[in-house]
Parts: C-alpha cells; sequence; structure tokens
C-alpha cells in the first residue's frame, strides 16, 4: 500500500504541477525527447516497415529504459520514488498547455479576429487553418481539445497507474513518435506503420476511459453514450473516434466533416449529426472546461483502479 500511496500523491502532485505551472518555455523533456528521436531517424530512415520498426522500438524502448533505471534508483527512498512519478506526470502530462492554446482562439474568435485565430491554430492542430472559417475553427479546436485530452491527459494517467515512470514516459514517447512519423505523407507511409500502430494500441484504454468520462461529466450523458454508439466506429481513428463522439454529444455539437492537412482534403464522418447543433466559438471554453473535469476524474479513476488490483492480489497470495 505505500506504493499506491506514492503513486497516488506524485500523480496529483503532478497533474497540479501541470494545472499550475504548464509546460515550461525551455528544456521540455518531451522536446528534448523529440531531437533525440529525429536524430535517430536521420541514421535509420529507410522506406521500409521493418526500419520503422527499429526506429520505433530504440526510441520508445530507450524512453522505457530510462524510467525502468530511474525508478530502481529511487526505490529505496518513497520521498524520492514520490518526487520521481510527479516529475514524471509533470514532464508527460499536458492538459495546461491544451486548455491554454484552445481558450487563445477561443477568445480571438469571440472577438471577431478570425486572422489572430487562424494563426494560433497550427499551436494546436495540423489543420490547414486558411481553409476554415470562424466556425471551422471552433470546430477544429473542440476536436483536438477532445483527442488530445485523451492523448496528453488520460492515456498518460493510464500508463502511469499500470506501470509508473516508465509507463509514463514509454507512452509519451510513442505519441510522439505518431505525431513525428506516423502521418501517411509519402516519406512516412511505411517508416511510419510500426509507431502509428503501436500509438493506437497504447492509446486505446486511455480512449475509452476518456469517452466515459467525458459522458460522465458532460452535460448530457445520454446523448454522449448514443454519439459513441452509433457514430464512433465510423471514424478512421480507433481511438479518436470514441472520444471525439463523446464530447460532440455531451455538448451537444456535431464534429467532424470536411476537413483539410497539408493541402490533403479529408471527408469524415459526422459525430452526433442527429442530435447535435454547429460549433461556434463559446463552445471552445465549454470544451476545455470538460477537459478539465475529464483529466481530474482520471486521476481519481486510475489511482483507485491501482489501489483496487493491488489489494485484489495481496489477497489471492
Amino acid at each position: 500500500m505505500q506504493a499506491d500511496r506514492v503513486h497516488a500523491y506524485g500523480a496529483a502532485a503532478g497533474l497540479l504541477g501541470d494545472l499550475l505551472l504548464g509546460d515550461p518555455r525551455r528544456g521540455h523533456p518531451v522536446a528534448a525527447f523529440g531531437r533525440a528521436a529525429a536524430a535517430v531517424e536521420r541514421v535509420l530512415w529507410r522506406d521500409h516497415r521493418g526500419w520503422g520498426a527499429v526506429h520505433t522500438v530504440v526510441c520508445a524502448g530507450g524512453a522505457v529504459a530510462l524510467g525502468a533505471v530511474a525508478r530502481k534508483a529511487v526505490r529505496p527512498s518513497p520521498a524520492a520514488s514520490l518526487g520521481l512519478t510527479a516529475a514524471a506526470t509533470w514532464a508527460v502530462v499536458g492538459g495546461a498547455s491544451l486548455v491554454r492554446e484552445a481558450r487563445a482562439i477561443g477568445r480571438a474568435l469571440e472577438a471577431g479576429d478570425v486572422e489572430a485565430a487562424r494563426e494560433r491554430l497550427p499551436h494546436l492542430c495540423g489543420r490547414d487553418p486558411q481553409a476554415l472559417d470562424a466556425d471551422g475553427i471552433a470546430r477544429a479546436v473542440v476536436e483536438s481539445v477532445a483527442e488530445n485530452t485523451s492523448d496528453a491527459v488520460v492515456g498518460a494517467l493510464v500508463w502511469g497507474a499500470v506501470a509508473g515512470a516508465p509507463g509514463l514516459l514509454g507512452f509519451r514517447a510513442v505519441n510522439t513518435l505518431d505525431a513525428m512519423v506516423g502521418h501517411r505523407s509519402a516519406r512516412y507511409r511505411r517508416f511510419g506503420w510500426a509507431s502509428a500502430r503501436l500509438d493506437d494500441l497504447a492509446g486505446w484504454p486511455g480512449a475509452r476511459l476518456t469517452a466515459v468520462l467525458a459522458a460522465v461529466a458532460g452535460d448530457d450523458p445520454r446523448a454522449a453514450v448514443r454519439a459513441w454508439r452509433g457514430d464512433a466506429h465510423r471514424h478512421p481513428s480507433p481511438n479518436a473516434g470514441p472520444v471525439e463522439a463523446s464530447f460532440a454529444g455531451a455538448l451537444g455539437v456535431r464534429l467532424g466533416g470536411t476537413l483539410s492537412y497539408g493541402g490533403r482534403v479529408e471527408h469524415r464522418p459526422v459525430l452526433n449529426g442527429a442530435g447535435g447543433r454547429p460549433v461556434v466559438a463559446q463552445d471552445i471554453e465549454r470544451a476545455a472546461r470538460l477537459s478539465r473535469r475529464v483529466g481530474l476524474l482520471a486521476l481519481g479513476v486510475t489511482v483507485a483502479a491501482r489501489v483496487i488490483v493491488t489489494t485484489a492480489k495481496g489477497r489471492t497470495t
């Protein structure tokens, strides 16, 4: 039980640190990992799935190994273990930055400054801002808030509860690799395949928990569940689908539809089309608040689940 308390206090401290401090302006550990992964890519890149798999193993495996070595080093000291968990949680959770960027775009839209919102949008997602009007930008922001609540907050807390610091660092490494090489460009269609598939696997539990908690914490739980069950399977992403559908139902809006990435137009299914209305600028703040509630609930759920599993194991031994 001492290990569970250490994890609970450390994860809570790390999440609080993210809420209060956000990400550092310089020297962020995730940025350092990205530079290292890019250096490894320059050595290993081939237009081949096998070489991409090697890149994934080297980079993600290195992050897990670093977490394992650090955990072993601090294991004799509960205080040091708590500090490691707090630092790792703060390093990999990105809820504060997500909400800050979303709200900045929302304020620009509410002030009628669409150009300022367009300039800010690339800080949050990869959409082509020039192809979007005010409502299109608002929809892109709400979709990004939903998806990144899972990727940047809940998924990390899940893997932290499962495997401590190695789980936290490994999950963020996999998620970062997917963002770097997992897209279907000509360069990464084969090389990034392994990173994309591993990200789908690692993100699966966090996405489902996010969808459940969005339904619980949202304005309309029944609509969230209905949209999740009815529309999520039609989304091209196995993890973004449940999360975006549940957020759409919880907020009473429609998500999905036509979008543009890097000049490539995609036509995605509409989520909560039967019961939702078009997204407007004011919905960004509602989505940001829902994201915060989901993150706090996820902390409680993951900590409680870890305690329950540990207690059950103790009774069977």
